[in-house]
């Protein structure tokens, strides 16, 4: 315990020493990653309407789903080996410190509404799977064929190319030649990670209402073409996202399989709490992961309850800036902003 609390206090003095602006102090807020205006809108709406953080964050996040933003949010996207279309969600209200969560989610276009139904109709916090699928009908979600056109054309396309990408290791046959079925090699290889940038994204939003109460959330259907029921970062607290109305909130987006293992989102916030400014917090966060795995690819954003904002990512070939939204006060629309990545 020493140890680690010895290695906080040090990130915490690099971070405090970092000189980054902050950006301009505002409730309500909503922030979100990548270029998703409408979710933005959608979100910032539901302030204005005399919404909670909550619901603006659950609005948000649904309108991505329903857009299907960037492929990567909702049904019709990023098939698993299987072809089958699976969504991950999480929504955690910053003043009580609930959270409900969903993975590998079937059926179900709503994963944002499911995770917050786990959140208000259970005393759970993560359901997953068939199971959760089921308790989403239980609960009056609309059971949908989650497969579009586009999703058989990507899953019958790699197939055609013998399955590449895909992300077995130690297995035969040779899966960077062959599709399976796989099992297991009896001599152990390294196989190097890729950083791809366009296999896997999410939505992640932060909502601050004029009190500075937090929420966050997040959504996505995951990494193409991964293992069927692989979860990633998105539905785990902590990791995909994280808010605590008395320091802020956090969401992150990218490779979730190496981002989830240092829960940057949880990070960033207790950085915040202990003085960080939120630019500041958030590229800390990412330093964490980079010294362990350089090449991954990532991105966090986080805002503070006075509306400081900021963000930061990892750059690699093919992402050396980030775009996210944000909208607030100072103007009638939501405006795009961007981070160099470092």
């Amino acid at each position: 315990m020493l140890r680690q609390d010895n290695m906080f206090a040090a990130l915490l003095i690099y971070t405090l020493t970092l000189p980054f602006p902050l950006g301009h102090a505002s409730v309500p807020l909503v922030i979100n990653t990548w270029p998703f205006k409408h979710a933005t809108a959608a979100a910032w709406s539901a302030l204005q309407s005399g919404g909670s953080a909550l619901d603006a964050v659950e609005k948000g996040c649904a309108r991505c789903e329903t857009e299907q933003c960037d492929g990567s949010v909702g049904y019709g996207g990023s098939p698993d080996e299987s072809g089958e279309t699976t969504l991950d969600a999480m929504i955690i209200n910053g003043d009580t410190m609930e959270v409900g969560a969903v993975a590998d989610l079937r059926r179900i276009k709503n994963a944002i509404g499911v995770a917050r139904a786990v959140m208000e109709r259970t005393d759970h916090t993560l359901l997953v799977g068939e199971s959760a699928s089921v308790f989403a009908e239980n609960m009056g979600f609309i059971a949908e064929d989650l497969t579009t056109n586009k999703s058989v054309t990507i899953f019958s396309q790699w197939l055609k190319g013998n399955c590449q990408p895909n992300y077995r290791k130690n297995v035969v046959p040779d899966p960077s030649e062959s599709c399976g079925p796989y099992r297991p090699e009896a001599t152990r290889r390294e196989r190097a990670r890729r950083a791809d940038t366009r296999s896997h994204d999410t939505i992640g939003m932060i909502a601050l209402d004029e009190g500075g109460r937090a929420a966050a959330g997040t959504s996505t259907n995951g990494l193409t073409h991964k293992v069927p029921g692989r979860v990633g970062d998105s539905p785990i607290v902590g990791a995909g996202a994280y808010a605590d109305s008395s320091a802020g909130g956090a969401a992150a987006t990218g490779d979730g399989d190496v981002m989830m293992r240092f829960l940057p989102s949880y990070l960033a916030v207790e950085l915040m709490r202990a003085g960080a400014d939120p630019s500041a917090a958030c590229e800390s966060a990412i330093s964490r992961i980079k010294r362990h795995y350089s090449e991954f690819f990532g991105a966090i954003i986080c805002a503070n309850t006075t509306g400081h904002y900021g963000a930061a990512c990892n750059k690699v070939p093919g992402f050396t800036q980030f775009h996210y939204m944000v909208s607030n006060s100072e103007s009638d629309a939501p405006i795009l902003k961007s981070v160099d990545c470092f």
